[in-house]
């Protein structure tokens, strides 16, 4: 069986199609097509609250060509969710609406809760015991907020703070979007001393590529101290050094070093001296959901499991 989510986040919209495969009682996700698109909704919700005409145009025709492409590949399920700009968009309902009308297909709107929640069903099986952790995922116009203490979530909390929103403001951010740094800063600060955080989980395409740029070996902790040597060398390139010489895609080039500084800053309000970057995020979490929910269809006859069972994520696809 196949099932795909799609997430459609202020910077760009992610399709990943999964086989569920299943071999001695263990499940897992073989990702077999993966689609990422800059549309970058949030350029113009956060700068005129609603998306224009030419932007709505657009992201109808990709998302009847994601509609085409789950079809070709059999799709037996499927989530859609969209996150900051479409909720912060005074027309965002609307054009949900529209897709529900013109395509047949249901894009639901969701809140920064619900976002953690579905990251919360895979970072789950990374924590360990008797750890404590603060899990920072940074979009294009928010940043969640999550804290684990011996393998259960304690606290969490959503800003409207991303790398978007902090790229529009040149660097001198406005009354309103200081006011919510600060209170950022704040909660951070009280529930990382409250619950004696000791390290950093970080999700998110921005700091997947940091991680990347970092060239750790596999699985290593990712540094406070080399995030930051890391954001300084970006800082001190020009926008084609970036993507020429370090071959960040342009989308990816803009925002990386507003959105890095997210991780560490809280990082620092932490007091975490390293991250962990596993290569999971929301589309994840709403696979593990639809696996989960479809479980009864999945399962082959012989197995009598009673409970669901977490799936192993393997996102790498055939080459």
């Amino acid at each position: 069986m196949k099932l795909a989510a799609i997430d459609i986040g202020s910077n760009a919209v992610r399709c990943q199609i999964s086989a569920v495969l299943e071999y001695e009682g263990a499940y897992r996700l073989k990702r077999v097509e993966y689609v990422r698109y800059p549309l970058r909704l949030g350029e113009d919700v956060f700068a005129t609250g609603h998306i224009s005409p030419e932007k709505e145009e657009k992201f109808v025709k990709f998302m009847h060509a994601l509609k085409l492409l789950m079809e070709v590949h059999d799709v037996a399920h499927y989530l859609i969710c969209s996150t900051s700009a479409m909720r912060s968009a005074d027309n965002g309902q609307a054009i949900a609406d529209r897709m529900q009308r013109e395509l047949g297909i249901k894009v639901q709107i969701i809140d920064g809760e619900a976002e953690a929640a579905y990251v919360n069903r895979v970072i789950m099986q990374l924590l360990e015991d008797k750890r404590h952790y603060l899990h920072i995922d940074v979009g294009g116009g928010s940043t969640e907020f999550n804290l684990y203490s011996d393998r259960k979530k304690i606290a969490s909390q959503s800003f409207e703070v991303g790398s978007i929103r902090r790229l529009q403001q040149n660097g001198q951010p406005g009354e309103a979007l200081q006011d919510t740094w600060q209170r950022m800063e704040q909660w951070v600060k009280d529930n990382s001393r409250r619950f004696h955080v000791t390290r950093a989980i970080g999700t998110g395409g921005n700091i997947n590529k940091i991680y990347s740029l970092a060239q750790l070996p596999a699985d290593q902790p990712l540094p406070r101290k080399r995030i930051s040597d890391i954001l300084s060398r970006l800082r001190g390139l020009s926008m084609d050094e970036r993507v020429n010489l370090l071959m960040l895609n342009p989308d990816r080039a803009d925002v990386i070093v507003p959105a890095g500084q997210i991780y560490l800053s809280a990082m620092e309000w932490s007091g975490a001296k390293d991250m962990l970057v596993p290569d999971i995020g929301l589309k994840d979490g709403m696979l593990q959901a639809l696996f989960e929910d479809h479980f009864e269809e999945i399962r082959p006859v012989t197995d009598h499991t009673l409970r669901v069972p977490y799936l192993t994520i393997q996102n790498d696809s055939e080459s």
